[in-house]
């Protein structure tokens, strides 16, 4: 693992049009209700199946809730041999920091009523 990356930088490399691999580790449902722009859902759970998608990422930075869990995720991915060569971060303080500075995207007719999305 390569470290966290903060909000505003990670908004910063997605303005940019950066080649960056974000992964969210929470349930579908959290994901749908909402999730930064261009993330994918790869639940925690599922992580280790599904690792060898990331074979071939330059840059990944994984995000869940507060920022806890994803550090997890990082080592995880950054301790597969596929991804050795890929810059993994996860991303410091969560969805929750990210909401404070920045909008999710939503699924509207799946979101529902649910006052956060985490």
């Amino acid at each position: 693992m390569d470290g966290e990356i903060s909000t505003d930088e990670l908004h910063d490399l997605l303005e940019d049009g950066a080649d960056v691999h974000i992964v969210d580790i929470r349930d579908p449902m959290s994901f749908e209700r909402g999730r930064i722009p261009d993330s994918e859902n790869v639940p925690f759970a599922e992580l280790p199946a599904r690792i060898e998608e990331f074979e071939d990422a330059e840059r990944i930075v994984t995000v869940c809730p507060k920022g806890q869990s994803s550090i997890q995720a990082a080592r995880l991915i950054s301790s597969y041999e596929g991804s050795a060569d890929a810059r993994v971060e996860s991303m410091a303080g969560g969805l929750e920091e990210w909401t404070e500075s920045y909008e999710l995207i939503a699924d509207e007719e799946k979101a529902g009523n649910a006052d956060a999305p985490f």
